[in-house]
């Protein structure tokens, strides 16, 4: 296969992962004793805290590792960015969430050390208010978990939650001072863990109206990386839920129709130019270069090292050959003692020596005749050598002339004249169908050069009969392996009939009759029809003709060509398989460890619609929307969907405005006017909502107190539309 050329400019290689940057601690003298409020957005992957008189927010990874330094075995904590400098840290790191669920509350209070740390806190409680982030539908038991931890270890003098996407939409929608907050929208959030919708009517989220899918950033990173992961089963180096990560911000995008995307797809040139190539880092292999006088060097040492093998193995063969003469002239010896000894004393020598009577003796004594016979001939080179024809001078005496052992000679004459005639009738066979073939390749080179337009067709026709033939085979053994073709159920129709076969009486067969099964020679077709691998001749002379048949039209026809031939059609990939996975030569170490994203770039992001081509048993992006919006009368409706609102890291990936208007377009009335906006910052709008908010009055209004929490317990919420709230809990 020809090295695949490809455009430099359409690679892209994975990042250098930067070094943690180090964050200063913030001076607290200007909070100190101020009850500036402080706002935590605890997110999935982020944490973001500041006060919320500061213009941005500091930030941090959100996830904890407990390690033990290996040099001075100490435990540390790490968090952040700090986990990636320790190598064996990365496999104990844990996050505060579990999907989208707030759980491990050690990792959060670990994470809420660190924010305090770093702004500057130094007293022993924490003494602002707090306004903290939540997901959409929180279980009470998180929230409960969550205020105890503050009010218990922190003793913070409130704490207010709030919905991530609903703030980010106040931020992009604040209104002007002393007017309140009344806007309507739509807001669209999507989040690492789920993707919600929450509708705004009169500045209040009616979170009784809102919908949530268990589909995010985290669930399409793992579907990117099953897509890979079947794509290239034996990539070289190890493709990483980060990695998968980065390729999904940077190469991932919607569609505003994937389906006539599919249709676009199809074309294997259009398939190749949406690709994006990922370059992986590899290593060449070191090939060592080696002078003239070297490889001179080493062709000379092997062929002294064969010589001496030769010695060796020549050396072997004579010691071998001295040691049979030896035994030889032993065992002769031993017969000639045989009339000087007695009955007695004889059979006490054959079975001191090993033998068990004169026949085994008489047989080593002629083996080992033989064997040096043959070594003799070998040292010599005089075993090709034959003084003609053999002679059977006993074949025509008669019996009655002969004593015993002439009968025996006799006997033996006549098989090897038996086998000598049955080569000479061989060799004579060999040569006349060599004659015959050669008086065929004279006909057919006749016929090649009368008319070589008609030969080359006459072959073509062979060769495309061959392989339908061996094609036929092939769909029958696929055919074979679904229970339900026609081609299956003739099979356990063959073995029933041969369960039930009358050859054999049923007494018999009850009985332990014999099977007769394999007695008649229909019963080899039968016997290949019901086991798929059983061997083919047929199949093994079709590919010996094929062969044949290809040979000569690579050799006469110049239009045939080795692309023509039936190995290199039936390895062809087709050119939609080529574009989806390119192939790279075997040496080719650089093309090997790239990945080629074609249609997992939109196949990714299509799952927030489809959820189910992704495995996951819920309703896509579109259906809930529709949900959503049908629970609203027109008017409310209208007012809803003149500003969608969306918000969240996914937000940014190219499409989704255009595939969230091609979505909704079709389900509203044509005169109802329909705006998307995108959130001015989808990452950190949310935080910048949270500091507006908590610089208003409102907010005093919406935390729960310290006393609260002490009367009322951890599950307290008040109502307000920023928040969640559950009607049976005390408001």
């Amino acid at each position: 296969m020809a090295s695949m050329e490809v455009d430099e400019s359409n690679i892209s290689y994975l990042p250098i992962l930067p070094l943690p940057t180090v964050h200063v601690p913030a001076s607290y003298d200007e909070h100190r004793e101020r009850h500036t409020p402080l706002c935590i957005d605890n997110g999935s992957t982020h944490l973001r805290f500041g006060f919320c008189t500061s213009k941005s927010p500091r930030t941090g990874i959100n996830m904890v590792a407990k390690y033990k330094e290996r040099r001075t075995n100490k435990p540390l904590l790490l968090f952040g960015e700090g986990i990636d400098v320790e190598g064996g840290a990365r496999s104990q790191a844990k996050t505060p969430w579990e999907g989208d669920v707030l759980l491990n509350f050690d990792a959060l209070e670990n994470a809420l050390d660190y924010a305090f740390i770093h702004l500057g806190i130094d007293t022993p409680t924490v003494d602002h208010p707090i306004l903290m982030t939540e997901r959409l539908a929180s279980p009470l038991h998180s929230r409960a978990l969550t205020s105890e931890l503050m009010f218990e270890q922190y003793s913070v003098p409130s704490l207010a939650f709030c919905v991530d996407s609903v703030m980010s939409f106040y931020h992009n929608n604040l209104p002007s001072p002393p007017v309140p907050f009344n806007g309507d929208g739509l807001v669209v959030s999507f989040n690492t863990a789920s993707t919600s919708v929450i509708p705004i009517l009169d500045g209040k989220g009616l979170m009784s109206h809102a919908k949530r899918i268990n589909w995010g950033a985290m669930q399409a990173t793992e579907y990117l990386l099953k897509l890979i992961q079947l794509k290239y089963p034996t990539f070289p180096s190890r493709v990483t839920p980060t990695t998968c990560n980065w390729m999904l911000q940077n190469f991932c995008e919607f569609s505003p129709d994937y389906t006539a995307l599919l249709r676009k797809l199809k074309d294997p040139l259009n398939l190749r130019a949406s690709e994006r190539i990922i370059q992986f880092p590899y290593t060449l292999p070191v090939t060592e270069e080696k002078t003239e006088e070297e490889l001179a060097r080493i062709a000379e040492r092997k062929k002294e090292q064969g010589r001496k093998l030769q010695e060796l193995a020549a050396k072997s063969r004579m010691e071998k050959l001295v040691q049979k003469e030896n035994d030889l002239a032993h065992m002769l010896t031993l017969r000639e003692r045989r009339e000087e000894e007695s009955k007695r004393e004889w059979a006490d020598t054959l079975k001191e020596e090993g033998f068990s009577n004169d026949a085994a003796l008489d047989s080593a004594i002629k083996k080992l005749e033989n064997d040096l016979k043959k070594a003799r001939k070998k040292e010599a080179n005089e075993e090709d050598a034959e003084d003609g024809p053999p002679s059977f001078p006993l074949v025509d005496v008669p019996d009655e002339e002969l004593d015993e052992d002439g009968l025996k000679e006799k006997k033996k004459q006549k098989l090897m004249k038996a086998g000598y005639e049955a080569r000479e009738r061989a060799k004579r066979e060999k040569e006349r169908e060599r004659e015959e073939r050669a008086a065929e390749e004279r006909r057919e080179e006749e016929e090649r050069d009368r008319d070589l337009v008609g030969w080359a067709s006459k072959l073509r026709k062979e060769q495309e009969a061959i392989m339908n033939r061996i094609k036929e085979r092939n769909r029958r053994k696929a055919a074979l392996t679904d229970r339900k073709s026609a081609a299956s159920q003739a099979r356990m129709k063959s073995i029933a009939n041969l369960a039930a076969d009358d050859r054999v009486p049923k007494k018999r067969r009850k009985a332990g009759g014999e099977d007769m099964f394999g007695a008649d020679d229909a019963d080899w077709a039968i016997y290949r029809k019901i086991n798929t691998a059983a061997a083919s001749s047929d199949e093994e002379e079709d590919l010996a003709n094929l062969q044949t048949v290809e040979q000569k039209l690579l050799a006469y026809d110049p239009s045939f060509t080795q692309e023509d031939t039936h190995a290199s059609l039936t390895s062809q990939r087709s050119a939609l398989m080529s574009a989806f996975r390119p192939q790279y030569e075997e040496g080719d170490v650089q093309g090997k460890a790239r990945i080629h994203l074609n249609i997992e770039r939109w196949r990714v992001c299509e799952a927030w619609f489809s959820p189910s081509m992704a495995g996951v048993d819920s309703a896509g992006l579109g259906e809930v929307l529709q949900s959503v919006l049908s629970r609203f009368p027109d008017a409310d409706k209208g007012r809803l969907v003149n500003n969608v609102f969306l918000t969240g890291g996914p937000s940014q990936f190219p499409g989704l405005a255009d595939r969230l208007h091609a979505t909704l377009r079709p389900i509203l009335p044509p005169e109802m006017p329909l705006e998307i906006v995108k959130a001015a910052d989808p990452m950190l709008d949310a935080w910048r909502g949270m500091a507006d908010f908590a610089k208003t009055e409102e907010f005093k209004q919406v935390g729960v107190t310290r006393a609260e929490y002490e009367e009322w317990g951890g599950e307290r919420i008040k109502r307000w539309w920023g928040g969640n709230w559950n009607s049976s809990v005390p408001i």
